[in-house]
């Protein structure tokens, strides 16, 4: 059977892994996909670079809509990444009748329901294993391995950069500035780092993994996005004290009023296995009522790890390729009639339990205080340790574990709290999931 066609739109780092794991893994690949599948058509604004990657195995171009353009090509795929001249694109190639597959978790955490809405008008596969977790299969699982489950929540290190950090301040005790100079020295951090430090790269694929988990639209501006750049080296070293670890977590769960949509600093129990993911790595846990928990790790970044998941996309769209596109798995796992409206969540609104770390005045009555505000608020209290002080010090450090409550209550007490004479610094909050 004559070969699929690809263009490659972009042969950077994710690119250059795509052709080299197709050259490599073709006989695999065609036994697997029932035909070959070849890249055609490579477009780069730096030809030469391209062309030192391609050589003469295809065609190379400075201009992505020839690419489009070409009635031989069955597949573009996407790596330029960002939202503007890709959304523009992967829209022209879906009205020209292309499959698409994109590793840009950005594009379609924001622009995702317009592009999904193209495809299924047209009949065409948009494809998107590569971006969320690299070469971690997970939108394969929410999508098709756990379809008979009602999915309860889903909690995720979903950010390589920012798990290297928070393991490395962990490990030695470093403040976050510290750390983010040697990630950016190792190659761990990009020159600009803010998309992974602030938490919006997380807080994309969360958002799509939410929408695949429950039926929603994506809604990535609904999201809470708070990152880990206020983080201190003394709060890693209290959690630890505590029994547990801190890390980036994307957070998807379902409530009754509503869908949690979240991405923030977390702590977590140190005898769970995410708790224990180190380095640039990946992990997600899905909690869903007929499997229960199930955990997926793995190399979150990467040229090859990724292209792993852009060949398998390009594997399932050759399958599909002459399917009927009303029986092809949905995008969004649910078919578009059956999508939800269920709301997402103002912060208010949400349910969690909190790490509150105070400087406060080293005399009486101070712990009395702060325990009668929390009470006030119907704010239960899970655990406390103080610092003990040294000679002549007069102030000290008061750690507060709570049990669950809403943000909003949290809220209120802290802003009480913060008022009073004896609280000497700015209260540090971080939230808290036991992930049980």
């Amino acid at each position: 059977m004559k070969a699929i066609k690809v263009g490659l739109l972009g042969i950077g780092t994710v690119g250059s892994g795509t052709f080299q794991v197709l050259r490599r893994n073709q006989e695999e690949i065609r036994g697997r996909a029932g035909r070959g599948i070849e890249i055609a058509m490579v477009a780069d604004l730096d030809l030469a670079r391209a062309k030192s990657i391609a050589g003469d195995a295809c065609e190379v171009v400075d201009d992505a809509r020839k690419v489009i353009a070409n009635p031989e090509i069955d597949i573009v795929v996407e790596l330029i990444g960002g939202y503007g001249v890709a959304k523009t694109l992967v829209l022209e190639a879906i009205a020209a009748g292309k499959h698409v597959v994109t590793a840009n978790k950005a594009l379609l955490a924001v622009h995702g329901t317009e592009i999904f809405a193209a495809a299924h008008a047209k009949g065409v596969i948009v494809a998107f294993e590569a971006a969320v977790a690299g070469g971690i299969p997970i939108i394969k699982a929410l999508r098709e391995g756990l379809t008979a489950n009602r999915i309860e929540w889903i909690a995720g290190i979903i950010n390589g950069t920012t798990n290297f950090i928070l393991s490395e301040m962990r490990s030695k005790g470093l403040d976050f500035g510290v750390v983010l100079k040697e990630a950016q020295r190792l190659g761990y951090a990009e020159a600009d780092p803010t998309f992974d430090i602030e938490g919006v790269d997380a807080a994309h694929k969360a958002t799509i993994m939410s929408a695949i988990a429950f039926g929603i639209p994506v809604q990535f501006d609904k999201a809470h996005v708070e990152g880990i750049t206020k983080l201190q080296a003394a709060d890693i070293k209290y959690a630890e004290q505590l029994g547990y670890r801190i890390k980036l977590l994307g957070i998807a769960r379902r409530r009754e009023a509503g869908i949690e949509l979240r991405v923030h600093p977390t702590l977590i129990p140190a005898q769970r296995l995410i708790a224990n993911v180190e380095g640039a790595m990946n992990a997600v846990l899905v909690q869903a009522d007929a499997v229960g928990t199930t955990l997926y790790y793995g190399k979150g970044a990467g040229s090859e790890p990724t292209a792993s998941a852009v060949v398998a996309d390009l594997v399932d769209i050759t399958r599909l390729h002459t399917a009927d596109p009303e029986h092809r798995v949905p995008h969004l796992a649910f078919r578009p009639d059956a999508m939800s409206d269920t709301p997402i969540l103002p912060m208010a609104q949400v349910a969690t339990s909190f790490y509150l770390r105070l400087v406060v005045a080293d005399q009486a009555g101070v712990l009395s205080r702060i325990t009668t505000i929390l009470a006030e608020h119907d704010i239960s209290i899970d655990a406390v340790l103080q610092r003990e002080s040294g000679e002549g010090e007069k102030q000290t450090d008061l750690i507060i574990l709570t049990h669950e409550t809403l943000e909003g209550r949290m809220d209120k007490a802290l802003t009480q709290m913060q008022a009073l004479e004896t609280v000497l610094a700015p209260i540090v909050r971080i939230r808290k999931e036991e992930l049980a």
